[in-house]
């Protein structure tokens, strides 16, 4: 009966330590993250796919670096693209089957060109040559292409620009510092088309121009008329030379001027060598 008493005790104790050593050995085991966080063991497969979207190619990679091609860079629209290039906005997305033409990646690679159109490689501009009927036909385009224009300066192609605004000239064509011609001018001043054409830009979206219409004359000439207070005319309109297009102002600009600019192939030529003298 002794032994039985005190042994009790000893046995109870004995009990204890191996009921709190197996709850402490319980609360060592970690819970399983995949339980509460949903990822487990496809955590790494997760892992794996931003790896992989950076290294499927971008849209028309396959033509980085061709002729009539361009990389789109950080901070580039679609609209700056094609004053660049020579072409209008709707234009390039059409060729490029944009469906939103705001949005556009850097390392995209657009078509810059018409399909089957000019092509400009290291300067010099390639038309493809339709076939003509007959010989005659051949020597036509020729000699239109050839013959200095009959009004304007001789290098604009025939088209013969006349200034778009009456006012002074208070800055010239600098390469580096402007691209075009600033004409001074009071707000509400009539800007009028310097040539032919047809409206491929009309909208304040190119920052540093403010109120700007862009026309394209033909496959090698736009013009571009900035900071106008009012803009008279919708893209896709045709225009005529001197037609009034918008009204002079300043917007995005310290001071009412029009800034007008003549790009040749998407470059930015000085206008005063191919507008009239004054």
């Amino acid at each position: 009966m002794t032994t039985s008493f005190h042994s009790r005790p000893l046995v109870l104790m004995a009990m204890a330590v191996a009921l709190l050593s197996a709850c402490s050995s319980a609360v060592r085991v970690p819970a399983p993250v995949e339980d509460r966080t949903g990822m487990g063991r496809s955590s790494s497969s997760t892992q794996a796919t931003p790896a992989a979207e950076l290294a499927k190619p971008m849209p028309g990679s396959e033509n980085a670096g061709k002729p009539g091609y361009y990389t789109v860079q950080r901070g580039d629209t679609l609209t700056r693209i094609g004053l660049d290039n020579g072409q209008g906005a709707r234009d390039l997305a059409r060729w490029n089957n944009l469906t939103n033409p705001d949005v556009i990646e850097v390392g995209q690679v657009l078509r810059v060109a018409p399909p089957g159109g000019a092509v400009e490689t290291a300067g010099v501009v390639v038309r493809p040559i339709a076939p003509a009927a007959n010989s005659s036909a051949n020597a036509t385009p020729a000699k239109i292409e050839s013959a200095p224009a009959s009004t304007g300066a001789a290098n604009d192609e025939g088209l013969g620009f006349i200034w778009p605004a009456s006012g002074s000239l208070i800055a010239g064509f600098d390469e580096v510092k402007n691209k075009g011609l600033d004409i001074s001018g009071k707000a509400g001043d009539p800007v009028s088309a310097a040539a032919d054409g047809q409206v491929v830009y009309a909208g304040s979206g190119l920052r540093g121009y403010g109120n700007l219409i862009i026309l394209k004359h033909n496959n090698t000439f736009l013009t571009a008329y900035a900071h106008n207070q009012a803009l008279l005319v919708k893209e896709d309109q045709k225009v005529r030379k001197g037609q009034k297009i918008a009204e002079m102002g300043k917007s995005d600009s310290d001071r009412v001027k029009l800034h007008f600019e003549v790009r040749r192939q998407g470059k930015p030529v000085d206008p005063a060598k191919l507008l009239p003298a004054r």
